[in-house]
């Protein structure tokens, strides 16, 4: 299944294409389209009204054969021309208000790299674009253009120079053994995923290193064979510093079955109104979008413990359908009572 996000867009996208679309359709059945151009399609008519779209597919995508060739650029450009033609207030409306949509992601790629996407509007995105490539046509050293252009973006995000060591803020979770006896088991870098151990202790090394940066440690510990935290607790209605970030480290993602988005919120899995404790049993982190669905009529969410003690929820649907997430392991699973050493580096200020 897909996360409730993407399951959203498919479910849009799909109605405007069975309802609105029959040409799109049957290209799409035939193997004309491949499913993401003919969403491409479903995307740049979804702000026009059902009788438009269906001009819209007429012209664009009555005869298959003038689909032939065409790849995603070309489907996409052909398509907002047409919608323009039948409607441009409609086409214009929805330009002005798409920077409202800007953003940031992150996501974790293979070889401990991972991927910054950032929508923005087309003229900042071209400034960009020249900023970076003009830097990069510029690097006087053997780096070739891509990773010119990616050393410029991290150190005018960052103001520092990528040869400086550990970025601010980096949140590392490690064994003892790991750290101290040159374990193999790997480390848990918040907000990516597991890092070889090797690569976590040359992270360490690098920010003890730097006379800019200083590192603290704080013991976690977990539970045998399983890797789950033990809890923490407060008497306040918001989660205290510590114990949101006790919940970050040991739920890693969003615990909405099927969601793979950051964690937003710390939020309680019993309403703290109903008298749900803020306690890292009763804690769990959601991105914005599930925290907020979750209030809606109909959900509702019950947290637990599984037979080897890690933390658990249940999502029931508004339609009765019921979910199970289990918080992941630590560090691959432990199979032995382990202190978990949290790194954290900071970055003494300028």
């Amino acid at each position: 299944m897909d996360s409730p996000t993407h399951g959203n867009r498919y479910l849009s996208d799909a109605r405007i294409l069975v309802h609105d679309m029959p040409h799109t359709l049957a290209a799409l059945e035939t193997g004309t389209l491949t499913e993401a151009r003919a969403r491409l399609i479903v995307r740049e008519a979804a702000c026009l009204s059902p009788t438009d779209r269906r001009r819209l597919d007429h012209q664009l995508c009555a005869d298959h054969t003038n689909l032939i060739g065409l790849g995603d650029t070309r489907i996409r450009n052909d398509a907002k021309a047409i919608a323009y033609q039948l409607d441009p207030i409609a086409v214009m409306d929805r330009a002005t208000r798409a920077p409202e949509d800007r953003n940031v992601t992150f996501r974790p790629a293979a070889d401990n790299m991972a991927i910054v996407t950032a929508l923005l509007p087309a003229t900042d995105a071209a400034s960009v674009r020249d900023a970076l490539t003009d830097s990069a046509d510029r690097c006087p050293d053997g780096r070739n253009r891509g990773q010119a252009m990616a050393d410029t973006l991290v150190a005018r995000v960052t103001g520092r120079d990528v040869t400086t060591p550990v970025p601010v803020g980096v949140n590392l979770v490690l064994s003892d053994d790991t750290l101290f006896a040159g374990s193999a088991q790997p480390a848990y870098l918040q907000g990516h995923g597991p890092i070889p151990a090797a690569e976590a202790r040359r992270m360490i090394a690098d920010a003890l290193a730097d006379e800019n940066s200083w590192a603290t440690l704080r013991r976690l510990y977990a539970a045998p064979d399983t890797g789950a935290l033990v809890a923490m607790e407060s008497r306040s209605r918001r989660f205290p510093k510590g114990l949101a970030r006790f919940i970050a480290i040991r739920d890693q993602t969003c615990r909405t079955p099927y969601c793979n988005a950051p964690i937003r919120h710390i939020d309680h899995v019993q309403p703290y109104h109903r008298n749900g404790p803020t306690s890292a049993a009763n804690g769990q982190g959601l991105c914005e979008h599930c925290n907020y669905v979750k209030e809606t009529p109909g959900w509702h969410v019950v947290a637990g413990v599984d037979e080897s003690g890690r933390h658990i929820t249940k999502h029931i649907t508004p339609t009765g359908a019921t979910y199970r997430s289990t918080a992941p392991p630590l560090t691959g699973g432990l199979r032995v009572l382990t202190r978990e050493i949290h790194i954290v580096v900071n970055r003494r200020a300028a």
